[in-house]
């Protein structure tokens, strides 16, 4: 193979390689930790109910995560936002 040919196929194969590490890299979203760090960090006296309210948000259910939280001590700022990390 001539040297002006691999050029293009370096960069090719490259450009390859780089993009399926961009495919095959976890989506850059928050869940349920995030959650339950941010209720820990703003209300830690609402931490004993965080994990199901978050996983609540998690799946979509933001008014039941909302609710879960303001029950158990988080104000509705704090439960609102914490929910928003959990999507």
């Amino acid at each position: 193979m001539r040297p002006s040919a691999r050029i293009p196929s370096i960069l090719a194969g490259l450009a390859l390689a780089v993009g399926g590490a961009v495919v095959a890299a976890p989506s850059a979203h928050a869940d349920v930790k995030a959650c339950e760090q941010y209720v820990a960090k703003h209300a830690p006296k609402a931490t004993d109910g965080a994990g199901e309210a978050c996983y609540q948000g998690y799946i979509g259910n933001l008014t039941s995560c909302n609710a879960s939280l303001v029950a158990v001590g988080a104000s509705k700022d704090v439960a609102s936002a914490a929910c928003e990390a959990s999507r």
